[in-house]
């Protein structure tokens, strides 16, 4: 049952919302919880939990539960069918966690909900959220049905289409150059590849992430001119067969779970407006090459977490202020590097072997790859923000 009023209102229990939600719960905060789904989805687009949001889940008590429950991966891989372009290893990465965690967003979510349910806090299924009144001391969020819970501040973790973001009329501006058509699957398949590392497969048709999950699953994510709604064994072979290994192929064996999904580039105009405040994919979404997307939700949710409780403490509301400051420019360098990794997959053939050239080259310079770990791994963030 919704409460009528909460210090803090989180709307959308994803990882972003569970996050935020659980950093504010750690400070003592009273917090809320609400998504519009009557339970979560049992499939999910991220597959993989970067170094730097390990570090900001282990802030907030996380990490050493989701670890548990993954895989570690000490490197990622630039492919061009059976030809390495690109190696970036994680080991000389600056933090305890020199890996990527490879584990479903449903594992990560399971985990968040538990420490939070721990913590006494409620997520509170399913309420829809249809309006919005702002003043100065607040938010009063209505739901499907007429309910209204009055909120000191209104968190919009909901997603792409973001209810909270439109209702606060924040603009959400990006390229204009149509979506993006992507199929995602979970796979069991027979295959060469190390099943410890992140294969990216630069093809002219698009790109392909390959994925190793626990107990012996693939997750494999291709971009495309137009996924079929539920993607079968031929589709998803036939996507292997053009775009992964050539000499030893990939063999399907069983298709757990497979969907498809579209999106555009944008960004928030704002983070913040007034006692709103965004985080997520409410805030920026791009291309899901690099496995960026859920990362870097995951780490605006304990820096807006973080920032809340400090003004709920007493600090002032221009801390406020500060978190939209940080995180914008940082979705702008995620959404940039996440655009030119789709696009150096579907360079003409023409540009090709001077781009597989210049990433063998980069692969051989140890400080070259050292920066592109640190931008994959999130670690980049930290140092800007030290900065």
């Amino acid at each position: 049952m919704l409460p009528t009023s909460t210090d803090v209102l989180v709307v959308g229990a994803g990882p972003t919302g569970l996050a935020a939600a659980l950093t504010l719960a750690r400070r003592g905060v009273a917090v809320t919880v609400v998504d519009r789904l009557d339970r979560p989805p049992a499939t999910s687009r991220a597959a993989v939990v970067h170094a730097y949001t390990l570090e900001e889940l282990d802030r907030i008590g996380a990490a050493d539960p989701l670890i548990e429950r993954g895989l570690r991966s000490p490197r990622f891989t630039v492919r061009d069918r059976d030809r390495v372009l690109l190696t970036v290893p994680f080991h000389t990465l600056p933090t305890r966690y020199d890996y990527a965690l490879m584990v479903s967003q449903a594992v990560t979510e399971e985990v968040l909900t538990g420490q939070l349910t721990a913590l006494g806090v409620p997520l509170l299924r399913p309420y829809r959220m249809t309006g919005l009144a702002v003043d100065a001391a607040g938010a009063t969020v209505t739901f499907d049905g007429g309910a209204t819970v009055r909120a000191r501040y209104l968190v919009g973790a909901d997603g792409m289409r973001s209810t909270v973001r439109q209702q606060a009329g924040i603009g959400f501006s990006g390229p204009d150059d149509g979506e993006e058509s992507y199929t995602l699957a979970d796979v069991r398949v027979s295959s060469a590849l190390p099943r410890d590392q992140v294969a990216l497969f630069l093809a002219r048709s698009g790109p392909l992430v390959w994925a190793p999950l626990p107990d012996g699953v693939v997750r494999l994510v291709a971009a495309v001119d137009e996924a079929p709604a539920e993607p079968d064994v031929a589709y998803l072979q036939a996507l292997l067969d053009e775009r992964g290994p050539a000499r030893r192929p990939d063999r399907l064996v069983e298709v757990l779970w497979a969907s498809r999904f579209r999106l555009h580039h944008r960004i928030a105009d704002t983070f913040r407006a007034g006692p709103v405040l965004l985080a997520g994919d409410a805030g920026h979404v791009h291309s899901p090459a690099g496995g960026q997307g859920m990362n870097l939700g995951i780490v605006d949710a304990v820096d807006l977490g973080t920032t809340l409780a400090d003004v709920l403490a007493g600090g002032p509301e221009t801390l406020l202020d500060g978190y939209a400051a940080r995180r914008r420019p940082m979705a702008e360098a995620v959404v940039g590097f996440a655009d030119r990794l789709t696009r150096l997959a579907t360079l003409p053939p023409s540009r090709r072997p001077a781009r597989n050239l210049l990433l063998r080259l980069l692969s051989a310079v140890p400080p070259a790859r050292h920066r592109v770990a640190m931008r994959l791994s999130g670690l980049d963030q930290r140092e800007r923000v030290a900065g």
